[in-house]
């Protein structure tokens, strides 16, 4: 496979992507023991980026790594892919794994950690999508308990979304013990009754950008927010069905298992949510 040829960053070098080179010893690709984080990029401008920085801390700490770089590092690194790529929109990926050492599951001391940034154009739903709305299906959530961190460690998450890829569906909804956690790479959101509702933060959820994002544009628009359990049947039968993610930025879901959620169109609350969204992308970039 022909790599492209952008620059990323990689342990304090710039260069080609394609010439990019990691150890096999590294932790990261022996056992998933690092932490990631996307941040979109708007007209060159990173979106929400200090969010985006307070969850990577919140990730590494959480698995024991301290953060490499100050906010200003990351924002100097970052800022250079993004004027080197010939994308306007963009998606910066940030990866910190734990660094090289010989194999062993015992957290090695006084290791580098390996520190990959990246530049991609941005794939946001096409208009169509954002039109019609899409078709998700649900799945029981058989992920690991730490879902709260956002781990390089995403076999669970690629089969969850491959149970949707196989039948031409855009998400996998999960579901523990009857109960909403999120999607395999988003989080869900239903309203009822006029209401957003979305999961409480805990151990099986990331804590997504955007549950504070939606949070504002809820209270901006005079829309009643709530995080609370959900059910399964609250999904199904929710009067509007949304996801929200970096890369999806809010997208309404308006078929469920084959069945129609609300009158199978996206819904009055999302158009407004969606529209919110737009004008916070020039509002809140950097």
């Amino acid at each position: 496979m022909n790599l492209p040829d952008t620059l990323c960053y990689l342990d304090g070098e710039y260069l080609p992507l394609g010439q990019a080179k990691v150890s096999v010893l590294d932790r990261g690709f022996l056992f998933g023991d690092g932490v990631y984080d996307v941040v979109p990029v708007y007209a060159r401008k990173l979106f929400r980026f200090d969010e985006h920085m307070a969850r990577l801390d919140r990730s590494l700490s959480k698995v024991r790594m301290a953060n490499p770089f100050t906010r200003d590092e990351w924002l100097a690194r970052c800022r250079r892919l993004i004027e080197a790529h010939p994308s306007d929109d963009q998606a910066i990926y940030i990866q910190v794994t734990r660094g090289v050492a010989p194999r062993n599951h015992v957290m090695p001391v006084g290791v580098a950690p390996t520190v990959f940034i990246m530049a991609s154009p941005v794939q946001r739903p096409g208009t169509h999508a954002v039109r019609e709305g899409v078709a998700c299906v649900t799945a029981d959530d058989f992920r690991w308990e730490r879902g709260d961190i956002k781990s390089t460690s995403l076999l669970g998450n690629v089969l969850a979304r491959q149970v949707s890829a196989d039948v031409g569906a855009t998400e996998t909804i999960l579901f523990r013990d009857g109960w909403l956690t999120e999607a395999s790479a988003s989080n869900v959101w239903i309203v009822q009754d006029g209401a957003v509702l979305g999961v409480p933060k805990g151990e099986h959820v990331l804590e997504g950008i955007r549950f504070e994002l939606l949070r504002e544009l809820c209270a901006a628009e005079g829309i009643p927010f709530a995080l609370q359990p959900i059910s399964a049947a609250q999904v199904h039968g929710a009067d509007e069905l949304m996801l929200t993610s970096a890369s999806k930025e809010v997208l309404a879901v308006v078929l469920l298992d084959g069945q129609p959620i609300g009158d199978g169109k996206p819904g009055p609350v999302f158009q407004r949510l969606y529209s919110a969204y737009q004008g916070a992308k020039v509002s809140q970039s950097i």
